[in-house]
């Protein structure tokens, strides 16, 4: 299987940098616990990726670090994108969410943001809401509140 197969339901391309992120922030403190395994390969399954290739890239991805990316919007359309494939299966379990602040904090959001962005990507993708709409409304309700 090849990263250009992974298709979203909606028909949107998911790039092989945003699963390879959630493999590199899960490793971020250095090793990747039994929750974050399990999350990476339930996301990975999502994309049609066998429990071995999930393994061979998470093995592959032991040698990079996670650099988030720079700019603001940037940074919010990562997180926007990860958001949406957490809540692909419409469930949002506390591990997922875990690791999405992971996402956040690494991405350089105050704790107090991170809160506040995690409740309106996921308040918001469920509502139908698109990056761009959700983008606005961080910048003026959130992000320049604290």
């Amino acid at each position: 299987m090849n990263f250009s197969d992974f298709i979203k339901d909606n028909g949107k391309r998911v790039s092989k940098e945003h699963y390879l992120h959630l493999v590199q922030v899960s490793r971020a403190d250095g090793k990747i616990n039994p929750e974050e395994l399990a999350l990476l390969h339930k996301e990975g399954r999502k994309f049609g990726l066998t429990d071995p290739e999930i393994d061979r890239i998470i093995e592959q991805e032991a040698k990079h670090h996670y650099d988030p990316p720079y700019s603001l919007h940037d940074k919010f359309e990562h997180l926007f994108n990860v958001a949406q494939m957490i809540l692909a299966d419409e469930v949002v379990s506390e591990g997922e969410k875990k690791l999405l602040k992971r996402f956040a904090i690494e991405a350089g959001f105050s704790d107090k943001t991170v809160a506040r962005l995690i409740d309106l990507l996921i308040s918001g993708i469920k509502g139908g809401e698109d990056e761009e709409t959700l983008f606005k409304k961080f910048k003026k309700d959130i992000l320049f509140k604290d």
